[in-house]
C-alpha cells in the first residue's frame, strides 16, 4: 500500500529561465510559498537551476491536484513559466503521475 502521508504527493515544474538575476524566480517562490501556506496545502521546497538556464521548482503536499489548482494561476501569469512542464505525482516514488503544460493562461 502506498503511504499517503501529508507530504507524499509532489509537483515538480521544469522550466527555462533566461533572466540575468534570480530576482524573478525568488519573487515567484515567495508567491507560491504564501499560497501553499495560507491554504494549508503542504510546502514549497525550493528550486534548482543550472548554468544553462534549466530550472526546477519543488512542491509537496497531501493532494497534488489541489496543490496544482492553487498554484497554477500564479505559474500561468509568470513570464518565464511559458511552456514549462509540471509533473504531478500522486503518491511516493513509483506512484502514478501526469505531466501538464503551464504558462498557457
Amino acid at each position: 500500500m502506498i503511504n499517503t502521508s501529508r507530504e507524499e504527493h509532489a509537483i515538480v515544474v521544469h522550466f527555462k529561465y533566461n533572466k540575468k538575476t534570480l530576482d524573478a524566480l525568488h519573487a515567484l517562490e515567495t508567491q507560491l510559498s504564501s499560497i501553499i501556506q495560507e491554504n494549508s496545502l503542504g510546502e514549497y521546497d525550493g528550486h534548482e537551476i543550472a548554468k544553462d538556464t534549466n530550472g526546477f521548482i519543488y512542491m509537496y503536499g497531501n493532494n497534488a491536484e489541489h496543490l496544482f489548482k492553487a498554484v497554477k494561476p500564479v505559474l500561468d501569469k509568470t513570464d518565464f513559466m511559458k511552456g514549462a512542464i509540471a509533473l504531478l505525482r500522486f503518491g511516493g516514488p513509483g506512484a502514478s503521475d501526469i505531466e501538464v503544460e503551464v504558462g498557457t493562461d
